[in-house]
């Protein structure tokens, strides 16, 4: 049984290892404590995966799922879906990071509002942290006005595990994210934002 305000936040991990030390240093500084990560190690190569432990240090929040082969970031993402077990799930790439509130500010708004499916506005970064701009996320989206246009960041999103359990990322290499919330849009589901 799901621990009703407990999230899983799901990394799926591929050659990001220098990236990895700021995305990991936004979780453990997150003002909510009451989540679990699922990391899923999709490269064949294992060179990144001990700098991936050692930058972890045993800490009993994170779970690492080492895949046999590549299988890419939707289906790792299906994975690490698999073996959650909270009410909500969030997604974290490994080259994005979150500010403190991030978890704490999203997690009051859904429960507010009795949300199934939120997101945030986002800003971009290049590779050396330099700003790049920001995408301002709309108040709420259905699935016609998501048709124009996916502006909703992966890294932003928290939905309600029961959504993913008959909705997963299809197998394919880009926009994946994109068919999926379009799938749960199509189900009537509202998507809300969070303009921060």
């Amino acid at each position: 049984m799901p621990k009703k305000s407990e999230v899983t936040v799901i990394m799926p991990f591929y050659k990001k290892i220098e990236f990895f030390k700021k995305t990991y240093l936004s979780l453990i500084n997150q003002t909510y404590k009451n989540f679990k990560v699922i990391i899923v190690y999709d490269d064949e190569k294992k060179d990144e995966l001990i700098k991936l432990k050692k930058i972890i240090g045993g800490k009993k929040k994170f779970k690492i799922i080492v895949n046999k082969k590549n299988i890419g970031a939707g289906k790792s993402r299906n994975k690490g879906i698999d073996h959650s077990r909270t009410k909500y799930i969030a997604f974290l790439d490994c080259d994005d990071y979150w500010k403190r509130r991030k978890l704490e500010t999203q997690l009051n708004f859904m429960k507010k509002k009795k949300l199934r499916f939120s997101f945030t506005s986002y800003s971009i970064v290049n590779e050396n942290n330099n700003y790049l701009k920001t995408i301002t996320a709309e108040k709420t989206l259905n699935y016609t006005e998501l048709l124009k246009s996916c502006d909703i960041g992966l890294s932003t999103v928290i939905v309600d595990r029961k959504l993913l359990i008959k909705n997963k990322f299809p197998s394919i290499k880009t926009k994946e994210d994109f068919i999926l919330w379009l799938k749960i849009a199509r189900k009537g589901i509202e998507i809300n934002a969070i303009e921060k």
